[in-house]
């Protein structure tokens, strides 16, 4: 059985697509996960199952879907594999909350860098999976566009950090 990271996409964040975590872990549970555990309000789930990450992306997108009358984006880690994303941090000395990783589906595209719009201080590295952001002088007034980063969600380094604790204890 696979630990694993699920992460919503848009959830309860700004006053959109609002979901009780009770309800995403009811969701959770009636897919056959097991363990299910959410972690603040914005769509974070840690939980086993026998099922494979597109297995686990799919039935958790349908169910969503069905709730929400509209698609929910969904990612899915092996808890190894955000294991990783965290050790692999390319800004390990600055403030955590000013570095988020930026979820996707697969591998950031080869032009990412060069489609970055209205960059300022920010610094930015790509993972296997992730974008990594270091935003220096916080997020509140970044205009910073990352096209390839359209599709995925983002999380700050303290969050990712508690997600990996978790889903080790499960």
């Amino acid at each position: 059985m696979t630990a694993y990271v699920v992460l919503l996409r848009a959830v309860n964040v700004g006053g959109t697509g609002k979901l009780p975590m009770a309800q995403l872990r009811a969701m959770c549970e009636d897919a056959g996960f097991q363990q299910v555990r959410t972690y603040i309000a914005s769509g974070n789930v840690v939980m086993r199952s026998t099922a494979s990450e597109r297995q686990v992306k799919a039935a958790l997108e349908s169910r969503l879907a069905d709730y929400a009358g509209k698609p929910v984006g969904v990612v899915v880690r092996a808890a190894a594999e955000m294991a990783q994303v965290l050790a692999a941090d390319p800004f390990p000395d600055a403030a955590r909350n000013r570095v988020v990783a930026i979820f996707l589906d697969r591998a950031p595209p080869a032009d990412t860098l060069s489609m970055v719009r209205h960059r300022k201080d920010e610094e930015i590295v790509l993972g296997a999976r992730e974008i990594y952001v270091h935003y220096g002088d916080g997020m509140a007034d970044s205009k910073l566009v990352i096209a390839a980063a359209k599709a995925g969600t983002a999380r700050n380094m303290n969050t990712v950090a508690k997600l990996v604790e978790m889903a080790a204890q499960i």
